[in-house]
């Protein structure tokens, strides 16, 4: 039986888009026939036994320190990485490696595939020196985006094949000179056994978030400044203009809460802001039954023109109702008109009238219900990325 080995920033049991993607492969390849477990860096940061069960599928973990300035002390962690790979496999003996984003991951499951004599595939999620600027944790062309950037052309360089989730990474990696026969398109898609029926709204949970009963726009997910829900806050007001009654539900945390907090306090439409905070998500589906409209108004940047988004696929798949910002990632995933309404990112008064629209359309009979989610099947991913490594690795 083929043995892949799946090299990783972080796993579950804790839970992010990361590791539920993370999640679908290991699943889906072990229901192909193939023998998977993962092994994580010291990004790992949740407590946990060296060697880990969660959901039926096994996880290892790296040990040790990396310190030192920048720059060393990446370069010791993708060595402590690397000697954790391989010292697994010692045991294991896995047939190929598939390292997923970060670079640092990639970088040292390139040293150990070259210790062991095995082929690494190499998944790109996003570029993570984009997603630092996105996240205000970097600046654009300066040394530490040139560094990470390099390490990135480094490892695709070095891997035998390359798996992107949506075309924009795909192309980017094109126009750098990448053959674009070495990369393959694994996007993301919602496993509708997991996350495909929706709940019936509770009009009790409604009631104790004192909803009332106007309707509801939502934003579930991570609060990041890239996700542009300062601007949501500001088109409230301008949405409740021609839609009184409207209430805005944001369900989630991140880097941005204790600013978006101060900012819908100060707003006059705050009565009608409500923050949840992080839900288990086994919950979630009991709070997208309580939306009618979900909003996506990413800012306009690299990272979201290039990288596919998750959570509208899981709205599309709950049947409600999409708005997204006109950026490159949301029109990978949504048709205007079609599957969702598309409006001009970084403009409150724009997202406001987009969702008055969708709503008004709603009552008047225009449209009863979102169209059929663009959801991939459950074993798309797993499956695309099951062909790449036939391409490279033997049955035991």
């Amino acid at each position: 039986m083929t043995r892949v080995l799946h090299v990783l920033d972080h796993s579950l049991p804790l839970h992010s888009g990361y590791t539920f993607r993370t999640r679908a492969i290991l699943t889906a390849q072990a229901a192909m026939g193939l023998e998977v477990r993962g092994i994580t860096g010291l990004r790992h940061i949740a407590e946990g036994p060296d060697c880990e069960e969660a959901e039926g599928l096994t996880f290892h973990r790296t040990r040790g320190t990396a310190s030192g300035p920048p720059g060393l002390r990446e370069w010791r962690e993708i060595n402590l990485l690397a000697d954790a790979i391989v010292a697994l496999a010692q045991d294991w003996r896995p047939d190929l490696l598939h390292a997923h984003s970060p670079a640092l991951c990639g970088k040292a499951a390139l040293i150990a595939g070259q210790k062991l004599g095995i082929p690494v595939v190499y998944e790109i999620r996003a570029f993570w020196e984009d997603a630092a600027v996105s996240n205000g944790t970097g600046t654009e062309g300066n040394l530490k985006y040139r560094l990470t950037r390099a390490l990135e052309n480094h490892v695709v360089s070095g891997a035998e094949q390359v798996v992107t989730i949506c075309a924009g990474l795909k192309d980017d990696l094109v126009q750098r000179g990448v053959p674009a026969s070495k990369i393959t398109q694994s996007p993301n898609g919602v496993d509708l056994t997991l996350f495909g029926e929706s709940a019936a709204r509770d009009p009790a949970l409604a009631s104790q978030l004192g909803l009332g009963d106007g309707p509801v726009i939502g934003f579930i997910g991570s609060f990041y400044d890239y996700e542009g829900l300062d601007d949501l806050i500001a088109a409230l007001p301008l949405l409740r203009e021609r839609q009184p009654g409207a209430q805005l539900l944001l369900v989630g945390g991140g880097p941005m809460e204790a600013a978006l907090r101060a900012q819908a306090k100060a707003s006059p439409a705050a009565e009608a802001i409500h923050f949840v905070g992080r839900v288990p998500h086994s919950e979630v589906e009991r709070y997208y039954a309580l939306v009618d409209v979900l909003a996506f108004p990413r800012k306009r940047s690299r990272l979201t023109d290039l990288v596919t988004p998750m959570k509208p696929l899981e709205a599309m798949a709950q049947g409600r109702l999409v708005a997204a910002s006109d950026v490159g990632g949301h029109r990978e995933l949504i048709t205007d008109g079609l599957t969702g309404t598309l409006f001009t990112p970084d403009d409150p008064a724009a997202c406001a009238k987009a969702l008055a629209a969708l709503l008004e359309s709603r009552r008047s009979g225009t449209i009863a219900g979102p169209p059929a989610a663009l959801t991939s099947p459950p074993t798309t991913t797993g499956q695309r990325i099951f062909f790449v490594i036939r391409m490279f690795t033997k049955p035991r």
